[in-house]
């Protein structure tokens, strides 16, 4: 075998096709070594360069009046007034957490937190979207046991609250289960710290924990698909040290308070290869490493398992000249290992240096931009009909039927799952997962201002129709931040894919992505960061199409804020939005009768500014503060939501013009739901109509049942216990 062909081999298993190994040849002008072949590999991944994307990210809108930072920095900026900063974004861990569920979980909590605190800002709140397989499939149970234990071990440990975040349940996660982290910092907006390197003859120091050989060829795992073999890349998956994690957070920022920092970068994907290419070709300097002085907790590392490992609680720094000794009393004061391992240059290159040899000499600019870049074939995905009422049967026993969709794996209580999360640590949440409002909602300290944070997506529809889907997942997003009583400022995304290398894959992703697109401009509501997941497949089963949107919002005054939990007798209810009965895609579909067809509902985001604006206004005018939108099983479960967060009963009216079925159950956007004093209802009323604003009185509160006049009365009591049973009756099998 000759040298040309072991070599093209060992590429190929790192994931570079044939003719990207010809490209890498004619960048280097030579073959590489397999130091140099191991950093090819890892930057020219899906996971960091983006191939297969970057020309449909281009479509977002990423500007806007209250963007300081959008996509291309660790993560995105958003001035949320009076001299201060919101840094935010959300990042999948997705094959570590299938192979590895504790473990994944938890170092996508350290490594997304890495990504907000790297910029200057205190991490004070964490999101995540869960997808896991069939329950009935026989790895359900333990991943959902690993992942929940991993992010609750990991943020609980850190100190920052979980507050918000969504779990479903479908058969076509059984393979490759979604593990979406999302954090939220705090910081000044003039103290902002940036990743390029401003010029030559810096010093590059490292701080942190100590490298070892966990996580090595993590990035190019996670742009494989899985295959029988998946167990085998256990060493792939790293392993994290929540209260290093803290004593990292302490230091950075105390680091950077100290004005020592000229650039700065967290150690992620990639490790010590991305973070040193990004930080030396984003500032078009070079960049030159001693491995030798890298501090390793493992003997005899190779330059190849340095660069390439992905060990956590790591950070990367260029400090400004004569620095280096305030570096290390700070480092020394939070007991963190720390070294200096490098300089930046002016030769453009990234050289790296082992035992006094020179194991690496790469020109930065094919390894930071120029990546190949694909224009992938796709194929739409074929419409699905629209179905009518009539074409979908009627429950025969509504209160049944409202019990099982309740007890539903993605309607019932996730109650199991977030009380093992610390929801109010740092003391400034005020609304989470067990409040009952649609976002979490966290205090900027000291002042009246909090942020709203919701995550969202409904794969169902995406698979339906992706362009409709990637709307309506930006759409409600803007809406649960919407019925707060927050602004929405801005979001960042984790689109999660099987192959784009499939047309019918990568038609998926152009659709959803320019849905998103159309939402994200006319809602004002532009992308300042995320991440791309693909190759999220099994033996060429690929999950549901899952473009996650994790949003941020201002609420200025945090006592003009609205949540479900506090309905009083009497109160009436008040539908905003028009209604016509949706049920295609729906999960009254899918769940009561075991049908997944269908479009899903059309989204008018002109309907959904114009609804959307009115209720906030209600909300910042102190008329409603009781409010929640619809989604997910229509208006009898949006009542049945805030029935059970009140303790107080509802009884529904009838349509005059709709089938039972579909005004119950049907999923028409662009509506909340509203409960109301008399007085107010009426106010509403007249204040909707002349705003031409769709709305009407639908029921009031009372009593200890949920009802619908004329059809069906269920007690509350029986609702809660279907509602809360199914997910600890599931996890003690």
């Amino acid at each position: 075998m000759t040298a040309a062909k072991s070599l093209r081999e060992s590429a190929a298993e790192f994931g570079l096709k044939s003719d990207e190994y010809d490209v890498v040849l004619a960048r280097l002008g030579r073959e590489p070594n397999m130091v140099e072949l191991g950093v090819f590999s890892v930057m020219w991944s899906e996971h960091c360069s983006y191939k297969s994307s970057k020309k449909h990210l281009g479509k977002f809108p990423t500007t806007g009046p209250k963007v300081i930072c959008g996509p291309g920095e660790n993560a995105g900026v958003i001035d949320i007034g009076d001299g201060q900063a919101c840094i935010f974004k959300m990042e999948s861990h997705n094959h570590p957490s299938y192979i590895e569920p504790y473990q994944g979980a938890a170092t996508g909590v350290g490594g997304i937190m890495r990504d907000v605190f790297t910029m200057g800002a205190r991490p004070i709140a964490l999101l995540n979207a869960l997808r896991f397989g069939s329950p009935d499939h026989p790895k359900t149970r333990r991943l959902v046991q690993g992942v929940v234990a991993g992010i609750g071990g990991y943020g609980n440990c850190v100190g920052v609250p979980t507050v918000a975040g969504e779990t479903n349940f479908h058969a076509g996660y059984d393979g490759n289960i979604l593990v979406n982290a999302m954090c939220v910092g705090l910081a000044d907006a003039d103290k902002i710290f940036y990743s390029a390197a401003p010029s030559a003859g810096l010093p590059v120091v490292y701080f942190g924990s100590k490298t070892g050989r966990d996580g090595i060829h993590g990035a190019t795992m996670a742009s494989a698909e899985f295959d029988d073999a998946s167990d085998e890349k256990r060493p792939t998956v790293q392993v994290g040290d929540p209260f290093a994690e803290k004593l990292l957070i302490e230091a950075t920022l105390e680091l950077m308070a100290s004005g020592a920092v000229a650039a700065i970068q967290d150690m992620g994907a990639a490790g010590l290869t991305s973070s040193s290419v990004e930080m030396a070709g984003k500032g078009g300097v070079g960049i030159e490493l001693d491995l030798d002085a890298v501090p390793q907790r493992e003997t005899n590392m190779s330059a190849y398992e340095m660069m390439l490992s992905e060990s956590q609680e790591r950070m990367l720094a260029i400090l400004k000249p004569g620095r280096e000794a305030d570096g290390e009393r700070i480092f020394k004061k939070w007991g963190l290992d720390a070294a200096t391992i490098g300089w930046t240059t002016d030769t453009g290159h990234l050289v790296l240096k082992h035992k006094g040899e020179v194991v690496g000499d790469i020109p930065l600019a094919p390894l930071f931009d120029d990546a190949p870049l694909y224009d992938r074939p796709w194929t739409p995905t074929p419409a699905r009909p629209v179905l009518t009422a009539a074409d979908v049967a009627a429950p025969a026993d509504y209160a049944q039927a409202l019990l099982k969709l309740m007890a539903a794996p993605d309607m019932a209580s996730k109650r199991w799952l977030w009380e093992q999360y610390d929801r109010h640590v740092m003391a400034d949440t005020l609304a989470d997962s067990a409040t009952g409002a649609d976002a979490g909602i966290v205090r900027v300290h000291g002042t009246r201002k909090a942020l709203a944070v919701t995550s969202d997506c409904t794969p169902r529809y995406v698979a339906a129709n992706p362009y409709e889907g990637g709307k309506q997942a930006v759409a409600e997003a803007w809406r649960n931040l919407t019925a707060v009583g927050a602004d929405p400022i801005a979001i960042t995304d984790n689109l999660n894919f099987g192959n784009p290398e499939r047309p019918e894959i990568m038609g998926q992703i152009v659709g959803a992505i320019d849905g998103m697109a159309e939402a994200c401009r006319a809602l004002d509501f532009p992308v300042v960061s995320g991440n791309v997941s693909l190759y999220n497949e099994t033996a060429g089963a690929a999950i549901p199409p899952t473009p996650t949107v994790g949003a941020v919002g201002l609420l200025p005054d945090y006592a003009a804020r609205a949540d479900f939990s506090k309905l009083k007798a009497g109160d009436r209810l008040v539908l905003i939005g028009g209604t016509k009965g949706h049920l295609g895609a729906s999960i009254y579909l899918r769940d009561l009768l075991g049908k997944e067809e269908g479009a899903p509902p059309p989204v008018d985001l002109a309907v959904e500014r114009r609804n959307g604006d009115f209720v906030r206004d209600l909300i910042r005018s102190g008329v409603a503060t009781q409010v929640h939108d619809l989604s997910d099983g229509g208006l009898i479960s949006a009542a049945a939501d805030m029935a059970l967060a009140s303790g107080v009963g509802l009884t529904l009216l009838p349509s005059p013009n709709l089938a039972a079925h579909a005004w119950l159950f049907g999923e028409d956007q662009a509506r909340y739901l509203l409960a109301l004093p008399a007085a107010a209802a009426a106010e509403v009323l007249a204040k909707a109509s002349a705003a031409g604003v769709p709305a009407a009185e639908v029921g009031a509160a009372g009593g200890e049942a949920l009802a619908v006049q004329d059809l069906f009365s269920i007690l509350l009591s029986d609702i809660r216990a279907a509602h809360e049973g199914w997910m600890p009756k599931f996890m003690q099998g």
